[in-house]
């Protein structure tokens, strides 16, 4: 995996500088773009962004296919660094009716190789097949013995049509999602000692289904029904909602606590999101952004009115970490602004690459933005950067939204750390990766978009100052001379400058008009 993972979230952040709604940082300069209300930048097209982006990511995906793949580790996953101190299960999977596993082989459905599971044997009637050939295909109320972690676990039971054999029969109802994962470890005093599953009637005493089976950091390798339970086994149940605080202090087991991150899949609504989704996404193209945004909201409003998810999901999909960090960003790009700071620390950079022109400004821009990106997260980068780069603009005379496209792909471009990106995070832990392989790999790639980002964006978005409209001053004192002295022959030139150089530039429409 970690020749695989690190590409993947390298060309994740790639293909989402392709487009306004591909990034959440696109998203967020677009918002202080309209905010600003500056002659220039108006509202980010749609696919505007990508105009840069895609020839960025056509380079940054040939880096990864050639020199980037030499640099990346090969590590063993976090799992498997484990290895035996992890606990492990003994779990028996039934390939149900209309499983689409039915009829593959074992390799071609994804069983061989799981992180932190081992397919140990097929029962097929009664008939063993172990070891597993990967060449054995599945078929319709196969019995599929496996050994691994709860994580893996969890993950094998989302696959529709593979079920629990000890939970058959709640699977696929509405049952089955009111269910739950809890541990619970046997104590010396339960009288589930000694007995097999089966013939210990745990069901029906319990309300809950043995899933699966661990013992003193052993493999259980007799099938769940047939093991005699000890003091001290680890049991992994599925139960009812309320199993954990009904038995918490019940005497038959030392401890009893749920699985996170165990929820049936709502199967069966897939057409209802997609629908949902692809509608969002027509919104997003053809609607400016604040009916956008507004979309977007309705959007997880109707995911939750069409039970595709349920409330507390919806809650908890919300990272208001994120979200607190964010809004710190713009207040502290805010204070910038108006402290002067901004100001300060801009004139100090114009001064200093003033003999090299505007490009070396937006070269600075962009790296000052890149390193920031590295250290904080990529919406508060382009938040703290936005007040600088227009202040650069001005001072340099220059037309403000190159310098706003730098910020926005620099602060997406972020391949060094694996703070600087959420997807560097989701990949950090299953591909055992280091700090340093993050530097190893995204260094190089982060220099190479520097480069085409600089290149390209002057050729895109020109250095050219935007027209100003004329001063409102000077309109209304137009209009008052000649209100009062319509026979009066003054060039207007002469008396108001700023109204001469609106009527020698493009009309650019003005509030007074």
């Amino acid at each position: 995996p970690s020749k695989l993972l690190i590409p993947l979230s390298f060309a994740t952040i790639l293909g989402g500088c392709c487009s306004r709604i591909g990034t959440s940082t696109n998203l967020v300069v677009d918002g202080l773009m309209k905010k600003s209300g500056l002659p220039g930048l108006e509202e980010m097209q749609f696919f505007e962004i990508g105009r840069a982006g895609l020839p960025c990511a056509i380079v940054g995906a040939i880096y990864l296919l050639t020199f980037g793949r030499l640099l990346l580790p090969a590590r063993k996953e976090l799992l498997a660094q484990f290895g035996e101190s992890m606990r492990e299960y003994l779990v028996e999977m039934k390939v149900s009716a209309g499983c689409r596993l039915i009829g593959q082989t074992i390799e071609a459905a994804g069983l061989r190789g799981l992180p932190g599971l081992f397919l140990a044997e097929v029962d097929r009637r009664g008939s063993i097949i172990a070891p597993v050939s990967p060449d054995t295909v599945l078929e319709q109320d196969d019995r599929l013995v496996f050994t691994g972690i709860v994580d893996t676990i969890v993950d094998l039971k989302n696959i529709p049509g593979l079920e629990p054999v000890a939970a058959g029969e709640d699977s696929g109802s509405a049952v089955a999602r009111q269910r739950r994962l809890c541990e619970a470890v046997v104590s010396r005093s339960s009288p589930l000692i000694g007995q097999t599953v089966k013939a210990s009637q745990f069901r029906s005493h319990y309300n809950a289904a043995i899933v699966a089976i661990h013992r003193n950091g052993e493999r259980v390798t007799t099938k769940i029904g047939d093991v005699c339970l000890e003091a001290g086994d680890t049991l992994l149940l599925q139960t009812g909602a309320n199993f954990t605080q009904a038995h918490r202090n019940n005497p038959d087991f030392y401890l009893v606590s749920d699985v996170d991150g165990f929820q049936v899949a709502r199967q069966e609504r897939w057409w209802i999101a997609v629908v949902i989704f692809l509608a969002l996404l027509a919104a997003m193209v053809l609607l400016p952004g604040d009916r956008a945004t507004l979309a977007a909201f309705l959007a997880g409003g109707l995911m939750i009115l069409t039970r595709c998810m349920s409330t507390a999901d919806g809650r908890q999909a919300v990272e208001w970490p994120v979200l607190i960090a964010i809004g710190a960003s713009f207040g502290l790009g805010t204070a910038l602004d108006k402290s002067g700071a901004a100001e300060y620390l801009a004139a100090q950079l114009i001064h200093l690459t003033q003999p090299f022109g505007p490009i070396a400004a937006l070269a600075a821009i962009y790296c000052a933005t890149m390193v920031l990106n590295e250290l904080i997260t990529n919406n508060g980068a382009a938040a703290i950067a936005f007040p600088f780069c227009l202040q650069a603009a001005e001072l340099s005379h220059s037309h403000p939204r190159p310098f706003v496209m730098a910020v926005a792909l620099a602060s997406s471009f972020a391949f060094a750390s694996p703070v600087g990106y959420q997807t560097h995070m989701m990949v950090f832990g299953p591909g055992g990766y280091r700090f340093s392989d993050f530097v190893r790999s995204g260094l190089p790639l982060n220099l190479l978009m520097m480069i085409v980002s600089v290149l390209l964006i002057p050729i895109l978005w020109p250095f050219a100052p935007p027209p100003q409209p004329p001063a409102a001053e000077d309109l209304k004192a137009a209009v008052e001379v000649l209100q009062e002295q319509p026979d009066l022959n003054v060039e207007p030139g002469a008396r108001f400058p700023s109204l001469a150089r609106s009527m020698q530039e493009p009309r650019q429409g003005h509030p007074l008009e």
